[in-house]
């Protein structure tokens, strides 16, 4: 069996074609599947629309959560109840081409544990956003050896895979890397981004950089690494300035520049600052991990058993 895991967020409009797209791609092929519709604490009718369809078809269930959670919890609530040998992670706007998942399935059938699905264009994105996630990725690459240039969550993952991650007790996820970090026998398609058909985009600049700040503080020490080349390039400022004053010093010339003295001061202590910043930035997220909180709390479930709950 195949499971299908589409994370979904205010997709009142998207639910019902996506799930027909799907279940027809899906059927024509043959298939055993099982779609899974995570609701990801929407507040339009995309519970609705879900319950519906699950009750009008067997093979389209629904989790749905008491709040807001986040897609990494949407993936990983859908990981956890999917029972196939094998699943898929699609978006519900339709942007990732479903077409794909039987060329994904033959690939599995080849031995292949982990099937990448890599932007070949990344549709009508804006100028800023390709630069942000090309610094983005560059960062993560340089500083934890793993490549996410053109990566997204469309991926068929086995289902050692999915134990593998489901293992994982970590609260702060990052499906995308940690799909990556796994391991396995993998290999990629290439796709391009489809526009969205219906609704807009749920990604502000705000969630993206809290997002991008978050999962790279998840897998590297870049910034505290960032801090320490800081304060040698200042270490090596403040040689110089030290052994130049000495040198005025015995040659009977008096120290001067009381303006430097203070812009020094200011700027040290603006890094200085900057510096605890980023130190409390990894404090509160080991906090947030020792709290052992849930990933996400499921409040109904849909198609499972045959029954809601």
């Amino acid at each position: 069996m195949l499971s299908v895991i589409i994370p979904a967020y205010n997709e009142e409009e998207n639910i019902r074609k996506a799930a027909g797209v799907l279940s027809s791609i899906l059927t024509a092929e043959k298939l055993d599947y099982e779609l899974i519709f995570v609701d990801d604490g929407s507040g339009d009718g995309t519970w609705r629309e879900i319950s519906v369809l699950s009750a009008e078809d067997g093979c389209i269930k629904g989790v749905r959560f008491s709040r807001n959670f986040g897609k990494e919890g949407a993936i990983f609530a859908g990981l956890r109840r999917a029972q196939g040998n094998a699943a898929v992670i699609i978006d519900c706007d339709l942007q990732h081409p479903a077409e794909l998942i039987p060329d994904m399935m033959k690939l599995h059938g080849q031995g292949f544990e982990v099937v990448e699905a890599v932007k070949r264009t990344r549709g009508r994105e804006s100028i800023f956003y390709k630069l942000f996630a090309g610094i983005f990725y560059s960062a993560m690459k340089a500083n934890s050896d793993i490549d996410l240039d053109r990566a997204s969550d469309f991926k068929l993952l086995d289902r050692k895979v999915i134990d593998a991650l489901l293992e994982m007790p970590e609260r702060l996820t990052f499906f995308r890397a940690l799909s990556s970090w796994v391991g396995f026998r993998r290999t990629r398609l290439e796709f391009d981004v489809r526009p969205r058909e219906k609704g807009g985009s749920r990604w502000s600049f705000r969630k993206l950089f809290k997002f991008a700040l978050s999962n790279l503080t998840s897998f590297t020490y870049f910034p505290m690494q960032l801090m320490t080349f800081i304060g040698l390039v200042f270490f090596v400022f403040a040689l110089g300035l030290g052994i130049n004053t000495l040198v005025q010093y015995f040659h009977g010339v008096s120290a001067e520049g009381f303006t430097t003295v203070i812009i020094l001061v200011l700027i040290t202590g603006s890094f200085i600052m900057f510096g605890l910043g980023i130190i409390g930035y990894y404090i509160s997220k080991i906090y947030e991990e020792i709290k052992f909180r849930p990933r996400f709390i499921i409040t109904q479930e849909t198609g499972f058993d045959g029954k809601e709950q």
